[in-house]
């Protein structure tokens, strides 16, 4: 991962895979004078073969409709008052739907194609009941734009072949592992993974030097925001990609996405036409307020929630004793009860672990957490077959195998 300060140098450095195709340049990022092999940018032509596309989100909807499917055709043959200030040739972005990276990449694309007064379709996409390539055979798009996803399968590949440019931006470290599959492909594909930064990020610098090369003999600047405008859309893509590279390095950063999770619901373009104002107008020092008022909510209430916890021997002591409680009916705030059980179980001079129980679909599900940065929760959790990371994770538990963690208690 590529933390948020340091001196960033660049590894050019060719590549080539078992099976025969063109040579792929990548790009390291490292700093401190040392390569990091995690920091990995793709900008390549491919073939996609049968893999499988990215983990959807929670937030997962059908767009694919005959609704949509008129409106993709509509944008192809416009009406003379809607093509009034935008003519030439149709473009088409689809960004990943629900991710705030795919969000602000279609702003991007937006306000790129406005600037110069080019037609362009935005749609989300989403995995469930996903656009076909098909979908938009007819339509005669001179390019297509895949925004924080590079599509399910070959649906890029198939794109290609009858738009005459297909761009497609990604940062995930799972859709670099697809690479070994790709293959040999038309140039007009231009797949482009760069693990170092957002999608976000990638494509708000991709569309800025694209208007300035647009435009090389203009004596002014153009920028795809104004000043103010930049200067908001900056900060809070910064944070977006802390949580998307995993750093979690800003201040505040979880308050931060706790309240930006308030405004997932506004990102689809179709249903919100208002979608890229709002997201300009979306400011750092607003969501970090909300968010840690938020935050300082559902630490009361989840301390109100503490009633006699009892001790839980995990793995029947073998991995030592923690605080617990039952949570049924109140599994929502499992994560801050967790937080505070494992300060006061280290208080208690116990391992300091929260253990929060609930019933959930039948089975006993068990919610670790710790404040201890040398504790490892999750080598309990997949001792029974759940995972998580260090700081917390959970797992299932029958009821009998739960009655023997607390016999001692009775």
């Amino acid at each position: 991962d590529v933390p948020e300060n340091g001196t960033k140098e660049e590894h050019f450095t060719p590549l080539r895979w078992a099976n025969p195709c063109r040579p792929i340049c990548t790009r390291a990022a490292s700093f401190s004078g040392s390569p990091s092999p995690s920091t990995i940018m793709l900008r390549l032509p491919c073939l996609l073969r049968g893999v499988s596309s990215t983990a959807a989100s929670s937030l997962r909807r059908a767009f694919r409709s005959a609704a949509s499917l008129e409106a993709i055709l509509s944008h192809s043959h416009p009406s003379k008052a809607s093509s009034e200030d935008q003519a030439g040739p149709a473009h088409l972005a689809l960004y990943n739907y629900p991710t705030f990276a795919g969000a602000y990449s279609a702003l991007a694309a937006d306000l790129f194609h406005r600037r110069l007064g080019r037609r362009l379709l935005v749609l989300p996409f989403s995995s469930v009941e996903p656009f076909r390539a098909e979908d938009f055979k007819g339509a005669g798009f001179h390019s297509c734009y895949l925004l924080d996803f590079i599509g399910p399968r070959n649906f890029a590949l198939e794109l290609s072949r009858f738009i005459p440019s297909v761009v497609a931006f990604d940062h995930r470290q799972s859709t670099l592992g697809r690479i070994p599959q790709m293959g040999r492909c038309p140039t007009n594909l231009d797949i482009r993974i760069d693990t170092s930064k957002s999608s976000a990020r990638a494509v708000l610098d991709y569309f800025s030097n694209k208007l300035t090369s647009e435009n090389p003999d203009s004596e002014t600047c153009e920028n795809l925001l104004g000043q103010e405008d930049e200067e908001r859309v900056s900060n809070v893509v910064k944070y977006v990609e802390d949580a998307d590279l995993r750093q979690w390095q800003l201040p505040d950063s979880r308050a931060f996405h706790t309240a930006l999770r308030d405004e997932r619901a506004k990102l689809n373009c179709v249903s919100n036409p208002h979608v890229f104002e709002q997201l300009m107008q979306l400011d750092v020092s607003d969501l970090l307020a909300r968010g840690n008022s938020l935050a300082q909510n559902r630490l009361e209430a989840a301390r109100k929630l503490i009633h006699n916890p009892f001790k839980l021997y995990l793995g029947q002591g073998l991995y030592g004793e923690c605080l617990a409680i039952r949570a049924d009916g109140d599994s929502k705030l499992s994560h801050e009860i967790g937080l505070e059980l494992s300060k006061m179980s280290a208080s208690a001079g116990l391992r300091p672990i929260g253990a929060v129980v609930f019933m959930q679909r039948g089975l006993l599900k068990i919610c670790l957490r710790t404040t201890d940065n040398t504790t490892n929760t999750a080598e309990i959790a997949k001792a029974y077959g759940g995972g998580g990371k260090a700081s917390s994770s959970s797992f299932a538990l029958r009821m009998d195998e739960f009655n023997a963690w607390i016999r001692e208690n009775t």
